[in-house]
């Protein structure tokens, strides 16, 4: 078997902004298989200042990786513990290779076209006007569920985006998720939670910023409505810590990006001590190409889960790779008529 790694900047079509700066790049790389004829492909979709894998020695750890990819994907899921990304990449990659279409990782009635996944419409943060507009977008566009990033504007401001949206659905026509990416401070934040429940929303991610165990928990007990873990999974890397954490903080949701927490096999763990705890869940792309975006997509859909899942980040980039991936009345379908554009070479 031979593997070999490959760096690609996807390009944003507009600059999409966070609580953590405005972003008009993002920086992905593939490792493709191959033998004995075949071609296997896994994306490892790092987030530069928020994985926990954004060290000086990535790149040098992708090489390793192929160097050892006799190694196999469980022996290389365990070297690869501080890696999530690079996980899931290698997870992807073998699931393709092994698979007779390489694209079709978890055959289902998603990837044959009879049944779509329903996901979050985004709204990226900006001003209001765009955030307005953004808004208006989705809910032309059939999505019953929105998710609005909150935390870089006037926040009476962001109430009054929140107040305009329910000013013209309650919440059994139009469910809010709103994803604070930790902008508020712990001293406030739970005044800012109770101004939000005003307006009737599902949830909120990651109200303060991650690594404040006991104030989350004290969030948690206190909030007026539900709050969902996003960052705060990230670098918990043992069983043993994430029982521990879940044990503390005792979130309503936890938020699952299998690029930050460890691929496939970190989710399903998150997911087992979830239910056990009966903490809700679903799963969230994080900014990959279309690559990554269909592993998730076709592994989400064995799940079963029916809640709006946040995978609508396809449409995002110039230059992502053209797939049969598109978004239908607010779901994600796999649309069979269409194929994949790639031949899996890069430039060097």
């Amino acid at each position: 078997m031979k593997a070999t790694y490959h760096k690609y900047i996807l390009q944003f079509k507009r600059p999409s902004g966070t609580s953590r700066g405005v972003l008009t790049e993002k920086e992905t790389w593939f490792i493709v298989l191959e033998q004995d004829g075949k071609k296997g492909i896994g994306e490892c979709g790092i987030l530069r200042t928020l994985s926990i894998d954004d060290r000086p020695d990535y790149e040098d750890k992708l090489r390793w990786t192929c160097e050892n990819i006799h190694l196999g994907k469980e022996e290389l899921w365990k070297a690869l513990l501080e890696f999530p990304s690079i996980q899931f990449g290698v997870e992807m990659a073998f699931l393709s290779l092994e698979n007779e279409n390489p694209f079709v990782l978890y055959p289902s009635a998603f990837t044959e076209g009879k049944k779509a996944i329903p996901i979050n419409g985004l709204v990226w943060m900006g001003s209001p006007e765009f955030m307005k507009a953004q808004i208006e977008e989705k809910l032309e566009q059939g999505f019953t569920c929105i998710k609005l990033k909150i935390g870089a504007i006037d926040f009476q401001q962001e109430l009054d985006l929140l107040a305009y949206i329910r000013s013209h659905f309650d919440e059994k026509t139009i469910e809010i998720r709103v994803d604070a990416n930790g902008a508020f401070h712990s001293t406030e934040a739970l005044d800012k939670l109770n101004q939000l429940h005003v307006y009737k929303l599902h949830s909120i991610e990651q109200p303060i910023h991650a690594g404040q165990i006991i104030e989350m928990s004290d969030l948690c007990q206190k909030t007026p409505f539900p709050i969902a873990l996003d960052e705060e999974l990230i670098g918990v890397f043992t069983f043993e810590k994430k029982v521990a954490l879940l044990d503390t903080i005792q979130p309503q949701y936890i938020i699952l990006k299998p690029s930050l927490i460890g691929g496939i096999k970190g989710c399903n763990d998150w997911i087992h001590l979830a239910k056990e705890r009966n903490i809700g869940w679903w799963i969230t792309s994080a900014l990959e190409s279309n690559i990554g975006l269909n592993a998730i997509a076709q592994y989400t859909f064995t799940l079963n889960n029916k809640m709006p899942q946040g995978l609508g980040t396809g449409g995002l980039y110039m230059n992502n790779i053209e797939s049969p991936l598109r978004i239908d009345n607010g779901q994600l379908i796999y649309n069979q008529n269409l194929k994949w554009d790639i031949n899996f070479e890069f430039p060097s």
